[in-house]
């Protein structure tokens, strides 16, 4: 009950603090290359329309929002973003999903359960890096975007995350996604491994900040919405 509490008045909060109001232009997904300059950053997004990936969690993710016919662009990972205080690590996927709202996604490939002998259900670490680096991405994208990390869950088990009518098959293989913001993983995340720097959400909190990829598309889709986008609603 006491981490019901803390999450939802900490929701409440952010929504005052962070409301996300669909006001910006859309972002201009025809052009092949992103670039920004500010005081504080310089960067170059390699994108394309469809990226050359051997991971098979980020090309579900891609099949599947081109399925949805959601616009996107897809960035070269790989390479850094300098800024005046270091560098920082690309994202995956700039999502579009209405001419005024811009999704900045990471996406963590899971499995459903994990583990050989002892399964684990919900695992969904991330390293802090990843973590400050979407958070930076995010406020230097402005007030229209929002940071998230989508967990792609490869369903192993008889058990998922959702329901059968949510999944997404690709390749002989089935897919839950669900995506947390990143101001709330940060706030709810808990130290994991400080050898490697990596945080993690307890079970309870994640699956209360977790939200179907298909509703946050849905919200982002809705211009006449006041709500702001990714919110779960609270009830007092």
């Amino acid at each position: 009950m006491h981490e019901n509490a803390e999450f939802a008045e900490a929701q409440r909060n952010n929504a005052e603090n962070c409301e996300l109001f669909l006001l910006c232009d859309a972002l201009r997904l025809s052009e092949l290359c992103v670039s920004m300059s500010s005081k504080q950053l310089r960067c170059d997004f390699h994108i394309s329309t469809m990226a050359k990936r051997n991971n098979h969690y980020e090309l579900a993710f891609e099949a599947y929002l081109r399925e949805q016919r959601v616009a996107y662009v897809a960035v070269d990972e790989q390479r850094r973003s300098l800024i005046d205080q270091g560098s920082l690590k690309n994202l995956d996927f700039i999502v579009s999903p209405s001419d005024s709202v811009s999704l900045l996604v990471d996406v963590k490939g899971r499995q459903f359960p994990s583990g050989q002998k002892q399964k684990q259900y919900w695992r969904n670490w991330s390293t802090w890096d990843d973590l400050v680096s979407m958070a930076r991405w995010q406020e230097k994208m402005g007030a229209a975007s929002m940071a998230l990390l989508v967990f792609a869950y490869e369903i192993v088990g008889n058990r998922s995350p959702l329901g059968p009518e949510k999944l997404f098959h690709f390749r002989q293989r089935s897919y839950a996604f669900l995506a947390v913001r990143v101001a709330d993983y940060i706030h709810f995340s808990r130290q994991l491994s400080a050898k490697w720097e990596t945080v993690s959400m307890s079970a309870p909190l994640f699956r209360q900040a977790a939200i179907p990829l298909d509703e946050i598309l849905g919200q982002a889709r809705c211009a006449n919405s006041r709500e702001p986008v990714g919110f779960a609603a609270v009830s007092d």
